[in-house]
């Protein structure tokens, strides 16, 4: 089964994620932030969705994922310990759990499909997995699908 892949685009472009993208044969971007606009070109929702969809990468956005905004302040104050435990504390709501179970099942799906298996991938902005929230949703969804995680470094 293919793994579950995370991936971040602080400090890079689209053209270096796509290429990540594609050379890991990912088959589904599954957006995992709050606010799905960005200052960096490509990256706002609309651009990226259609980005993917040349690249022949399909795109979901589930914005239950997202940390909220006082996780957001958290990590760029320098603090994502206390990012951590707000975003955990949202995943109790209703919505978050909706969309877990629905990316839970895009993963799988993704991950089972029998004529030609592909992983999908978690996107949110930190470039290190280990202060973004993502590194949580990856290990949320798993926990369950069995998947192993792999953090995809864009160069």
């Amino acid at each position: 089964m293919p793994a579950l892949a995370t991936i971040g685009y602080e400090g890079t472009t689209i053209g270096a994620v796509l290429n990540t993208l594609l050379e890991a044969d990912v088959g589904l971007l599954i957006d995992v932030r709050a606010v799905p606009q960005s200052r960096k070109p490509g990256f706002s929702k609309r651009q990226l969705a259609a980005a993917l969809d040349e690249a022949g990468i399909a795109y979901v956005h589930l914005q239950g994922l997202g940390t909220p905004k006082p996780g957001r302040d958290a990590v760029r104050a320098g603090h994502p310990e206390r990012m951590e435990v707000i975003f955990r504390d949202h995943m109790n709501s209703d919505r978050a759990q909706v969309d877990l179970a629905r990316a839970r099942q895009l993963a799988e799906a993704g991950a089972r499909d029998r004529s030609r298996p592909r992983p999908a991938c978690l996107l949110c902005f930190e470039r290190d997995h280990n202060t973004c929230h993502r590194r949580l949703v990856a290990e949320m969804i798993v926990a369950d699908t069995r998947q192993t995680v792999v953090h995809l470094a864009v160069p």
